[in-house]
């Protein structure tokens, strides 16, 4: 049986078993639920995809009359399959989240991944052992810029902002330790730190360079946002009062193995001079009475201060994307739940061997029918390039989620 047979019968399995399991009626988006009669087990599934439309232009000489070269294209964004719940007790979480789309999968280099498929997204145990303390094992996403955490589900725009295409922390292996706290009344404080190999998911080479060391830091002044909305996308709890999260990350990758640390082209072979990157972030999200706004700050470096990477004999094998990046974004919410938001993103690269400098100013529009689960979102964007050709770009998109 192939793969997506497989997937196919399971999920069919899980939703006839559901229909006989010890569990209530469920709402739209709140996907297909067991719980054995004990209480000991219980599974959510559920799935999603995101059916894209984009069109774009190019601007020669950066003369917008001079708008040429229009490319549409159709596609699957995103098609996941998602597993969650717990086991023997509510304390013992675990989720696999699988992609099935071709932009999900895709593997480059194919002998890094064991030349397979690049499917598995999540999967992992989170043990809450005492208290407010909790302890993560597996793959998932380390703890670091807002908009990376945010799934890609729940997002503001159709997608998101170049400052997380350009420098990210993404999926990886490895062990998180978490402690959350609440200091009087409402002031509340997260901290994460993150053990992982430093290349990223599904990696069957073996530990290329170093490991990788995060550090991440959470306060809530006023108190949790509802229904976790400091990492979701636009206010439709409508916070009757202000809330605010402010995000600190620290991030060191010993000899990264990759261009962008988890993500981007591997430096493997002999004699490779590989060198430790360094990134950091800082972050916030604030809403209020429909208002939101999200803002972060991103900067990367290696040792030395130098991002090509070179061998032992001075020939050089690449370069690690370095410099700094700004993103601000922010919406309102009408009545009804449509939504209109804008967001500024500023790219800058350490030189010119890295890439060029580039600005994005987008304005948003969004209609959530049941909030994130049920959306149709669209965005028009203006794309500046340093010595290079501006753009245009048009997105639609229509998220679907069970």
């Amino acid at each position: 049986m192939q793969l997506k047979q497989f997937l196919v019968v399971t999920f069919i399995t899980l939703f006839f078993t559901s229909l006989n399991s010890q569990i209530q009626d469920y709402s739209f988006g709140e996907g297909l639920r067991y719980k054995n009669k004990d209480a000991t087990f219980q599974l959510k599934a559920a799935f999603r995809f995101q059916s894209l439309f984009v069109a774009d232009w190019n601007i020669r000489n950066d003369k917008i009359k001079n708008t040429e070269n229009l490319n549409t294209t159709f596609l699957i964004r995103r098609s996941r399959l998602k597993f969650d719940g717990y086991a023997l007790s509510p304390k013992l979480e675990y989720k696999l989240e699988l992609g099935l789309s071709n932009r999900d999968i895709g593997a480059g280099e194919v002998t890094v991944f064991n030349s397979a498929s690049n499917l598995v997204l999540d999967a992992y145990v989170n043990w809450n052992f005492y208290k407010g303390f909790s302890i993560l094992v597996g793959q998932t996403k380390l703890p670091g810029n807002r908009e990376r955490v945010i799934s890609s589900g729940n997002l503001q725009f159709v997608d998101r902002s170049r400052l997380n295409s350009r420098i990210n922390l993404d999926r990886d292996m490895g062990i998180q330790f978490s402690h959350e706290a609440t200091i009087g009344k409402q002031f509340g404080i997260e901290q994460k730190i993150a053990i992982s190999q430093g290349e990223g998911r599904n990696v069957t080479y073996g530990n290329i360079g170093g490991l990788e060391y995060t550090y991440h830091m959470e306060i809530r002044p006023f108190g949790k946002f509802a229904s976790g909305g400091d990492f979701s996308g636009s206010d439709l709890k409508r916070e009757q009062k202000p809330k605010l999260a402010i995000g600190l990350t620290f991030d060191m990758n010993e000899e990264a193995g990759r261009s962008r640390g988890n993500l981007g082209s591997f430096f493997i072979g002999p004699n490779v001079l590989r060198k430790t990157l360094y990134t950091g972030f800082a972050d916030m999200m604030f809403k209020y009475k429909g208002f939101s706004m999200m803002g972060e700050f991103a900067i990367r470096g290696t040792e030395g201060n130098n991002p090509t990477v070179y061998r032992e004999d001075g020939s050089v094998v690449g370069t690690y994307f370095t410099g700094s990046a700004i993103n601000l974004q922010a919406g309102y919410l009408f009545e009804k739940n449509y939504e209109f938001s804008f967001r500024y993103t500023k790219v800058r690269t350490q030189n010119s061997s890295v890439g060029k400098d580039e600005s994005q100013y987008f304005i948003g529009f969004s209609r959530y029918i049941v909030g994130h689960k049920l959306k149709i979102q669209s965005d028009f964007g203006y794309e500046q390039v340093e010595g290079g050709d501006d753009g245009l770009i048009w997105r639609l998109q229509l998220d679907f989620h069970l």
